[in-house]
């Protein structure tokens, strides 16, 4: 990212006629708030409701809402910087602008690490409950063997992957709502336990404590609306449809949740739903009328178009910060043919795998959470950083109070996070602190050395 801003500088210097041409703004508001909706409403809530009940409680719901807030505080920060500079880049943009070089690289690896867990995470939920209605195998062993099935697809084409998208998404969220519908029914014909609906806390926790411990795996649902940022430059009139489309997905995808939360709290005794890797099908088996293999099936396909979709970002972020200087030079290979990152694709995919064979779901998750909680903290106070740059035109504005929240929000947050993941976690961040220091360190000495062949020419030429 560093060295993008400055080869834009330059370019801008050597005049228009090599200004980059900008992409085309083809993105409606309805477009884009589709494309947000889709990107938050994934595998997540298929693995990890079981794992939010056996942290807070009956109440699943309560975690999800609190979630949800916590989110559009941050979604409101992201919504004035990527209103404020509609160009790719995202987070990775905004803390090169706010605080330099070393913590925009900082931000864009903890983006990059974030993609892989989650990529790993999910190989994990793919290899549980919903896999055992058909065959019972170690997690293990299919985790890996899931990991490099996506590789291949991953890179036989972006094309291919992309209309897989398509489809995996309808079936996805055909699966949420099959799962509301039976919730309902469940509890019409009689059935169900209503009052798990209001159960918070468990025997180790309070209710405040809970729900806290809670919402830090119920926030791994709701990540996703930050990449959208990197489409905001390819978005008509971004000042008004990007803040529209944001808030309008988060709150779709919230509601969503919610009414998942609430049928599964309601069909399923609670620690039954805990001790699930696949507490969604427990709404299937509980209620009847759908074939549990047909709903295994749907959730097999939301868990790997999650896992597929996050490996397609991750890849391209390894192969862009390869391309850009940032990352080793290797990983810009491609295949021939195809023209994938296939050396990005193996990298991602080998790590992912470490990530799965030494790690379980939920903390996986919230080793994510944590990551991304260090790039939203840069994110929240870079809005309040870059308040005396007045940006590219008129720009969403949100209230001070919010991106203030958010820090809040960000910290609460990680408080809540266990201290095996804290050091899982600091070694992946001190990992891109040490390539950080490297990669500015680099980009000193050649600017270093580009100033000192100038002063060289200068002093040569007669006076």
């Amino acid at each position: 990212m560093a060295r993008r801003v400055g080869h834009e500088a330059g370019t801008r210097a050597r005049g228009t006629a090599q200004e980059p041409k900008a992409l085309k703004r083809a993105l409606t508001t309805p477009l884009l708030y589709f494309f947000i909706l889709g990107d938050v409403l994934g595998a997540g809530v298929y693995v990890l409701v079981g794992q939010v009940a056996a942290d807070a409680g009956g109440a699943v719901w309560v975690p999800l809402v609190v979630a949800l807030l916590l989110a559009l505080l941050t979604a409101a920060s992201y919504a004035e910087l990527a209103t404020k500079y509609p160009r790719a880049g995202g987070a990775s943009h905004y803390a090169t602008r706010a605080f330099g070089p070393f913590a925009g690289f900082v931000a864009g690896f903890c983006m990059l690490a974030a993609g892989i867990v989650s990529v790993a995470a999910l190989a994990r939920g793919f290899g549980g409950d919903y896999l055992s209605a058909f065959v019972t195998l170690p997690v293990a062993l299919v985790a890996v063997v899931f990991l490099a099935l996506l590789a291949l697809v991953n890179a036989r084409g972006i094309k291919e992957s992309t209309r897989a998208n398509v489809v995996a998404t309808v079936v996805e969220v055909g699966g949420l709502a099959v799962v509301v519908v039976l919730g309902a029914w469940l509890l019409l014909r009689g059935d169900g336990d209503l009052g798990r609906l209001t159960d918070l806390g468990t025997p180790e926790k309070g209710a405040a404590a809970a729900v806290l411990s809670g919402s830090v795996l119920a926030y791994y649902s709701f990540v996703g609306f930050e990449t959208s940022v990197n489409v905001a430059e390819e978005t008509r009139n971004p000042r008004r449809s990007y803040p529209r489309a944001l808030f309008g997905a988060l709150a779709t995808a919230g509601a969503v949740y919610v009414l998942v939360g609430l049928a599964a709290s309601a069909a399923v005794p609670t620690a039954q739903l805990a001790g699930s890797s696949g507490p969604l099908l427990e709404v299937v088996k509980e209620a009847g009328g759908v074939p549990p293999k047909l709903f295994s099936a749907v959730a097999l396909v939301a868990v790997a178009n999650g896992a597929l979709l996050t490996g397609i970002m991750s890849s391209r972020l390894a192969y862009g910060m390869a391309k850009d200087g940032l990352l080793p030079g290797v990983l810009t290979k491609v295949l021939p043919g195809r023209r994938t990152p296939w050396a990005a694709i193996a990298v991602t995919t080998g790590l992912a795998m470490l990530l799965a064979l030494t790690g379980s779901v939920a903390t996986l998750a919230s080793t994510l959470v944590l990551l991304l909680l260090v790039v939203f903290l840069m994110v929240n106070t870079a809005v309040l950083v870059l308040r005396r740059d007045p940006g590219e035109g008129d720009h969403f504005r949100t209230p001070v109070v919010l991106p203030v929240l958010g820090i809040a929000s960000c910290v609460l947050l990680a408080t809540q996070i266990e201290a095996a993941v804290w050091l899982r976690g600091l070694a992946i961040v001190a990992a891109g602190a040490v390539l950080a220091a490297i990669s500015v360190a680099r980009r000193s000495r050649r600017t270093n050395e580009g100033e000192g062949r100038r002063a060289d020419v200068d002093a040569s030429r007669p006076g």
